[in-house]
Formats: structure tokens, C-alpha cells, sequence
């Protein structure tokens, strides 16, 4: 792969060096100094640097050093700044941990952090040190760190086999290779050996120990070249890095692409790492595939178990994981790999039955005989295991005992059924009646209980139905055939009964996975609110987790619980932590991650087009249990949906408030708007007659005074009017108004409202048509005069001084209608259906309207209060002006209810 682009004699560097070393511009400088064993002076050597550093006048803090009681290395501390540590109660004890927290605060520009692979106290944010080192370099501080080889992750098989100890302290070999520098402390192992001898390492007691056990000569040696080959592996790809940044053409080592197969046996961790080392040296990619064959699916919790560990295992170490089903595994393989440009195959020996022992049929076999164009290896095993019985695995004591009472009570029922048939019908064979016995076995409790039912029947139908009869001789060769081969019949028929109900009941497994999140996204979709949003997530989720569920939703950028299932209002302080450290990454933390592993839930966040909107959360009922593949993957298509529908119900949240608010901004400026002209106009009338009438006095003609008395009067008036609106419209509002529903009259709030209005406005003139036989309605009179009222007063201010306005009373379908209708201008067709509106107003002559805005408003309130309904119409019936309807539904007839007489006026 040629990493350097040339022109002419120009050459460009690859752009994908130059993205990776923007990317580490923003991060701090890692430094490994990196040891074959303990006691070969790490910690010296990182010191030593650093206290030169520190003379030159570079800001050098220590996170955390371990000195193990040597004195020469505790004096290096001498004049360095020492952060306290952080203390964590454990088991009735004080542990003393490094506090990253601290340390970004304080933000040096090199930390010192020993004992890279260090395991945290339960309860912080991070299990292992370095991902407090990762913390720290993400807030741009520089680290230097100390490194033993044997916690490498992917060595940690070869150094169990090298020293016979398990390391239990790992660091995934990907974040060795993110370091910037990699500097080797090296001893001879003979030195080593004598510094332990001496006490420089550990106290005598500890040093014999550690000499009869680890610290070994041959150990040693090989533990230094691990250490020496890793380094020099580094060594190369920064060379090549460099020489990629520079624009300095290869030719560069064709890439490689591994594919390793992820089983559920004990094999799969070894091949993982196996697989993880060679992708070191080969320097490429690597892609961890678990194959599961679609007809023969397993449901053993644990081998599922060790598949899932092997596959986190694959992630940790830096691979691609990917789960495919399929009938024929080989072929899925290869043809996956041929999809994807793999160029070696990494498998464990199978595991291969009796049968495929003999035949040579196992999965590595047939990669290996089928596989072209490609590398296959062969990870073997310490030891080579026993072959798969054919007998089948023995389930639990409870399913035990009930497979086995299942197959004698069948066996029985066979029997009493072959001897009634005899008496009945004479058939030539049997033992098809065990053989029904035997798959009800296999159909109903499994292949162990058909397998029995098979043994018993072959002994019962010996016994009860082979001559010589009751005793297990047999007299004819032929019949001893028949059994056998009734025999082998009945155990291959149980066995392949017995593992169709195995897949009956994985494909009911996935049907039911499937069928839930189809469900789920039908009902998502038409949840109106948030909170029917949460309640169908944590529901659903705890169904698939089985176990529960809780839902945690960002506001002003802190979290808060927004549902659960069961219902939850509190979380521990490590499930706060893991939660918010999962919104802040957008990656999975808490239970079974490798960030917060101590809490009880695992949390996932629900990102959307927006950012993160909250984290799910989900516990298994067994804390021990891990959530399986197909339930991760179904949590994540919930987490997924859910997050763009709590996204869109937030938008709708959001898009009301703020229509609210421009309402409130249109009224706020309408109300503004009126008050500046309906309260400002005729104050200024009555100001200058006042002040006329005050100044002029005597020197006025007496029909002078009067006109401006008379202007006083109508422009008080006019503002009580406009107060008056302003207190009725807010006291409707707030409901502060309690409309009454009494009998009403239409005729009699018909001619009060004209007589009032001939008060206000003695000039124009008004023609009232009151049918007779109207009947009584239900409302509030006194409002109802009110409204039409306002309505009159309206007619008269939007149509000339000389036209009539007209008042219109009948009897409708469904009770009264009344009709109020002038001359004027009328209304535009598309203000018709904001004349009702509060502050609207139709503008006048002089480009505003005269009224309030509010008479029309309040109309519709109380009409609507009294249950009726209101209405403008532009033109009027006679052609021109403007007609508003009221309709009012009728009450029951009542004793007096008189018609009336039709009034002109």
C-alpha cells in the first residue's frame, strides 16, 4: 500500500499520517518506560529524567510513585511536587489511590503516574490507572508512566505458559501503541537476580519467594526479549510513521487483514490474543467474527458466557467484532473473507465429535482443505481435549430428574399401550410405539430425556415383547438385529427431535426479539408525549434485559431520572457516575465496561442528530450475568429509536413554547399599541377642554362650554369603556367571571342593549327584529346584553353616521339566532377569522381602527361560555357591511314563555 502521493518530483505526505498527527495535537505526550520484570528500575529511570527536566525549569508533578521501600528511589523524590492522593474506604480499610481529578485541576506540564497497569479501589470512575492516564492526556498534559511486559494484554497466555502465573493485571496492547515514546529499562537477568539477592527489590523474605517462583533465569531471559521484540516492533512503525508524515515513498510492507473465528469453547481467549499479537507485528487490521449456525444454535448459558467474554476480550485488544448466522460455517467464513479483503484466517483446533474424528470434518479442517488464496493458522491447545461424546450434555439436577421420570412414565404408557394392541390387532412391529415415546420425550424435555426414553424402551420392548417374553434373552439372531437397529433408530430420532426443539425454541427466541422491536417502533411512533416516550423504553428494555430499567434525560446539562422500570427515583453514586460519564462520551459505562464496572447498571447513551439526550440504563435480575449479543443489539435499536422521539417531542415542546411566546410578544405589542392610542387620544380630548374651560373661563359663549363639556363626557366615557373591556377580558381569562345559566329573554337583552347603545351614540340609528315565539334560552343576561353591546357599538364606529344598523332576532333549528349587521366597509375575507382575536382590529380611514380590539374578544368568550357559537360574515345579507351571528341553543320551554311582538325603532 504506497502511503505517499507524487507529482513530478513533488511528493506529498499521506493525508492519513498528517489526520493521525493532527489528532494527537489536541492530546497530551505519552511515555512508557517499559521493564521486563519488577526491580529492573523503572521508576529510577522515569525519576531521574524527570527531576532533570524539573532543573531546567519544566513544571514536573507527581501523580503517584510507588518506591516499595527502596531509598534510592524515594530519595528522587526530594524537591518534586507530590499530589496528595485520594482516599477510598474499602472493607473497614483506607486505600490510598492517584487522583486524576486533582491533577487535571492542577494541569502540570508533565505527570509522573507509576505502575501503569494498576487496578483502582471499587467505586471510582475508572477501574484500571490507565484510564486515568487517558483522562489526563485527553486534558493535555504530558505522562510518563512505568510498564512491565507481562501485563500486556495479548502476552498474557505466553507469560502463564513462560512463569506459571496468571497476570491479572492487563492493559489492552492498543493502548501501549497510542504511546509516543517507548524507552526500555533494561538488565541483564543475572543482575536482576543479584539485586533481588541483595534486597534492593524486595525484603529478603519476599525475595527468596520470588526467586524460587518468578524471578527465574529462564523466565527472565524470555520475559526480556517479549520486552525487547515489543519495543523493537515500535520502533519500526515510528519510522514508518515518520517517514509517511514526510512525504518520503516506500515501497511500504503490503497490508494484511486478519480474520480471527471467536468460538464458546475454552480455546476462544487464546486464539483472541494469539490473533491480537500477530496484528502487532503485522502491523494491520483485524476483524473477531462469531459464527453461529443457523441450525444448530446453542442455548448453554455457558458457552454463551465465554463467547461474550472472548468477544470483549477481541474489542479491548483493538479488533472489529462482528456476529454472523448462517447453515454452512466454513463457507460463511471464507466468503466473508473474501468480502473484506481478509488475508489470513486465525482459528482454534475444533473440538471435533467422534464421528467428524474419524471423517476429519471439524472447522479448522475444512478452512484449512477449503481455504484459497489465503493464510490459515491454526491456534492448537496446551493439551489436546477428549473428543465430543455423542452422549449429550447432562442438564441441571431438576431438569435431570424430570427428563428421567418423563422417559419412564412414556416407556410405561408404551407398554400398556403394545399390550392393548395385541388383544386388539395383531402388528408386526411395535416398537413404533416406543419410537412415538421417544420423540414425545425429545419434543417435550430435551435430548437427554429422549435418549433415556430410548434405553428404557429398548430394554422394555426386549423384556415385555421378544420371545422368550418377561426376560431378557433373546431366541433369534434376526430379533437381536431388530432391537439393535430399533435402538440406534430411537437414539438418532430422539437426538435430531431433541435438537429441533433447541432451535424451535432460539427461533422463538428471535421472533420474539424481533416481534418486540416491532411493537416498539410501532407504538414509538405514535407516543404523543415524553412521558409515554419513557415509560414504552424502560418497559421494553427491562423486557429484553431481563431484568430492570431506568432512564436518565439531560436538562441544562445535568441528568435526572425521567422513568424506570420498575418505577426508580434513586441511584447509587457510582450508577450517577457511570451515567454521566456515558453522556459526556457517548460510549456504554457501568456494569460489565470497563468504566464504573462496580455499578449495578450498564448505561448506553441515547444520541441524536442534536447530541446526546439522556442515557438508558439496564441491570440484568443475575448481576453476573452479561447482556447477551442479541439483547445488546435489540437495546441499542431502543436506545436508538428512542432518542429521535424524545428529540421530536422536545422539538414539539420547544416549537410551542415558542409559539407561546411570540403570542405573548403579539399581545404584549398589541396591548402596548392600544393603550398608546385609546388611552393617550382621549386623554388629551379631556386634558384640552379642561384646560380651555380653565384658562377661558366666563370668555367662553355658554354653547362652547357645553361642546366641551360634552367632549369630556364622551371621551370618559370612552375610557371607562376601554378599562372596563381590559378588567372583563382578564377576569374571563382567568375565569374569574362565572358565566350563570339562568332562563334569558333574547327580545328583552336585545332592547337593553339598543337602548344603552342610543345612550352612547343618541345620533345613530338602529332597527330591531325581534320574531314571535321565541323561545327562552339558557345564559347570563347581564353578559349577554353585554356582548351584543359591544356589538353595536362596533357597527357604529365602522360604518357612516347616516346608515342604519340593524338587529335581527329568529328562530333557528336549534334555538335562536341573532344577526347584527351595518353598512360600512365590512371586513377583508381573510380578517374574518381574526376579528375574534384579542387587539386584532380592521384599520380605518386614517390607517387605525377607533375601537379597542377587545369587544369582538370578548364576545366570543362569553357566547362560547353560554355554549354558542359566533361568527362574522362580510358582506352582510344586503349586500355590503358587515353581519356578525350569533346562534344560542334553546333551553326547555318554561311556563311563561310568551312571544313577542316585532318592535321597530
Amino acid at each position: 500500500m504506497i502511503e505517499t502521493t507524487s507529482t513530478g518530483d513533488r511528493r506529498r505526505p499521506s493525508p492519513r499520517a498528517l489526520l493521525k498527527l493532527a489528532a494527537k495535537e489536541t492530546r497530551g505526550k505519552l511515555k512508557v518506560f517499559l521493564g521486563m520484570a519488577p526491580g529492573v528500575g523503572k521508576t529510577y529511570a522515569m525519576l531521574s529524567a524527570a527531576r532533570a527536566l524539573k532543573a531546567e525549569g519544566l513544571d514536573v508533578v507527581v501523580g503517584v510513585v510507588e518506591t516499595h521501600g527502596r531509598s534510592e528511589t524515594a530519595a528522587l523524590l526530594d524537591g518534586l511536587e507530590v499530589l496528595p492522593r485520594r482516599t477510598v474506604p474499602y472493607r473497614n480499610r483506607t486505600l490510598m489511590e492517584f487522583d486524576v481529578d486533582a491533577a487535571i485541576a492542577r494541569r502540570p506540564q508533565l505527570l509522573l503516574v507509576d505502575e501503569f497497569a494498576h487496578t483502582n479501589a471499587p467505586g471510582l470512575v475508572h477501574p484500571k490507572r490507565y484510564q486515568d492516564v487517558d483522562g489526563a492526556l485527553q486534558a493535555g498534559i504530558d505522562v510518563w508512566t512505568t510498564l512491565n511486559i507481562q501485563h500486556l494484554e495479548s502476552l498474557n497466555d505466553v507469560v502463564e505458559r513462560i512463569a506459571g502465573i496468571t497476570v491479572r493485571e492487563t492493559v489492552p496492547d492498543k493502548v501501549l501503541e497510542r504511546a509516543d515514546e517507548i524507552v526500555v529499562v533494561d538488565l541483564p537477568p543475572e543482575e536482576l537476580i543479584q539485586r533481588l539477592k541483595d534486597g534492593k527489590v524486595y525484603l529478603p523474605d519476599d525475595a527468596r519467594r520470588a526467586i524460587d517462583k518468578f524471578f527465574q533465569l529462564s523466565n527472565l531471559t524470555a520475559l526480556r526479549e517479549l520486552a525487547l521484540r515489543r519495543t523493537a516492533d515500535r520502533v519500526d512503525e515510528q519510522m514508518l510513521s515518520q517517514l509517511r508524515e514526510r512525504g518520503i515513498e516506500g515501497p511500504w510492507p503490503t497490508a494484511e487483514r486478519l480474520l480471527v473465528c471467536v468460538g464458546s469453547d475454552e480455546l476462544s481467549e487464546t486464539v483472541v490474543r494469539a490473533a491480537a499479537r500477530m496484528a502487532a507485528a503485522l502491523k494491520s487490521e483485524w476483524i473477531a467474527i462469531h459464527l453461529v449456525a443457523s441450525d444448530r444454535e446453542t442455548t448453554d448459558r455457558t458457552a454463551q458466557k465465554r463467547m461474550e467474554k472472548a468477544m470483549r476480550l477481541a474489542d479491548r485488544l483493538g479488533a472489529t467484532t462482528v456476529r454472523l448466522n448462517g447453515k454452512d460455517l466454513p463457507t460463511e467464513a471464507l466468503a466473508y473473507a473474501r468480502r473484506n479483503n481478509i488475508t489470513q484466517i486465525v482459528v482454534g483446533r475444533s473440538q471435533p465429535g467422534v464421528m467428524n474424528r474419524w471423517l476429519g470434518q471439524s472447522l479448522s479442517a475444512t478452512l484449512v482443505a477449503e481455504a484459497t488464496g489465503l493464510s490459515v493458522t491454526v491456534v492448537a491447545p496446551e493439551a489436546l481435549p477428549p473428543p465430543r461424546s455423542l452422549w449429550p450434555k447432562l442438564p441441571n439436577a431438576g431438569a435431570l430428574w424430570t427428563g428421567i421420570i418423563a422417559a419412564a412414565l412414556a416407556v410405561a404408557v408404551g407398554v400398556v399401550a403394545g399390550r392393548a394392541l395385541e388383544h386388539i390387532t395383531q402388528l408386526s412391529n411395535l416398537s413404533m410405539v416406543f419410537l412415538f415415546a421417544v420423540i414425545v420425550c425429545a419434543l417435550r424435555f430435551g435430548t437427554f430425556s429422549a435418549v433415556v426414553a430410548a434405553a428404557m424402551s429398548f430394554v422394555a420392548y426386549n423384556f415385555f415383547f421378544i420371545a422368550p417374553r418377561y426376560t431378557l434373552t433373546i431366541a433369534s439372531p434376526h430379533e437381536l438385529f431388530s432391537l439393535l437397529i430399533f435402538l440406534v433408530v430411537a437414539v438418532a430420532t430422539g437426538g435430531l427431535a431433541g435438537r429441533l426443539r433447541e432451535q424451535a425454541q432460539a427461533t422463538r427466541e428471535r421472533a420474539e426479539a424481533t416481534q418486540a422491536l416491532y411493537e416498539f417502533s410501532g407504538k414509538l411512533s405514535a407516543a404523543p408525549k415524553l412521558d409515554d416516550v419513557l415509560w414504552l423504553l424502560a418497559a421494553q428494555s427491562a423486557a429484553v434485559a431481563k431484568g430492570k430499567s431506568i432512564i436518565l434525560l439531560e436538562r441544562s446539562g445535568e441528568l435526572s431520572i425521567g422513568g424506570g422500570w420498575p418505577p426508580e427515583d434513586t441511584l447509587g453514586t457510582a450508577d450517577w457516575a457511570a451515567a454521566r460519564w456515558a453522556l459526556r462520551k457517548g460510549e456504554p459505562a457501568g456494569h460489565l465496561t470497563e468504566t464504573m464496572p462496580s455499578a449495578v447498571y450498564q448505561f448506553r447513551p441515547l444520541n441524536s442528530s442534536g447530541g446526546p439526550v439522556g442515557v438508558l440504563g439496564v441491570a440484568p435480575v443475575d448481576i453476573d450475568d452479561a447482556v447477551s449479543s442479541a439483547a445488546a443489539s435489540a437495546l441499542q435499536s431502543f436506545a436508538d429509536q428512542a432518542a429521535i422521539a424524545i428529540e421530536r417531542t422536545q422539538l414539539v415542546e420547544q416549537a410551542e413554547k415558542a409559539s407561546t411566546a411570540a403570542e405573548s410578544e403579539r399581545l404584549r405589542g398589541a396591548l402596548l399599541s392600544s393603550i398608546s392610542h385609546d388611552l393617550r387620544t382621549p386623554l388629551a380630548s379631556i386634558l384640552g377642554s379642561a384646560t380651555s374651560l380653565r384658562q377661558l373661563g366666563d370668555r367662553m359663549g355658554k354653547q362652547d362650554r357645553a361642546d366641551l363639556l360634552a367632549t369630556i363626557e364622551e371621551e370618559a366615557t370612552r375610557l371607562s369603556t376601554f378599562v372596563s373591556n381590559l378588567l372583563d377580558m382578564t377576569r374571563l381569562e382567568a375565569g374569574a367571571i362565572d358565566i350563570r345559566r339562568d332562563w334569558v329573554d333574547v327580545g328583552d337583552a336585545i332592547r337593553g342593549a339598543v337602548a344603552r347603545a342610543a345612550k352612547s351614540v343618541p345620533a345613530r340609528r338602529t332597527e330591531i327584529s325581534i320574531a314571535s315565539g321565541l323561545p327562552l334560552i339558557r345564559g347570563d343576561a347581564a353578559l349577554l346584553e353585554l356582548v351584543l353591546f359591544n356589538l353595536l357599538d362596533n357597527a357604529h364606529k365602522y360604518s357612516p353616521p347616516q346608515s342604519v344598523t340593524r338587529v335581527n332576532a329568529a328562530l333557528a333549528a336549534a334555538g335562536v339566532r341573532i344577526v347584527i349587521a351595518d353598512e360600512g366597509i365590512g371586513i377583508p375575507p381573510d380578517a374574518l377569522n381574526k376579528v375574534f382575536d384579542k387587539f386584532y382590529r380592521v384599520a380605518g380611514g386614517d390607517g387605525r381602527a377607533p375601537g379597542t380590539g377587545l369587544g369582538l374578544s370578548i364576545a366570543a368568550a362569553v357566547i362560547s361560555g353560554m355554549g354558542g357559537t359566533i361568527v362574522a360574515q362580510s358582506p352582510a345579507p344586503g349586500g355590503k357591511g358587515t353581519a356578525i351571528v350569533i346562534q344560542l341553543s334553546a333551553g326547555d320551554l318554561a311556563p311563561g314563555n310568551q312571544p313577542t311582538k316585532t318592535d321597530v325603532t
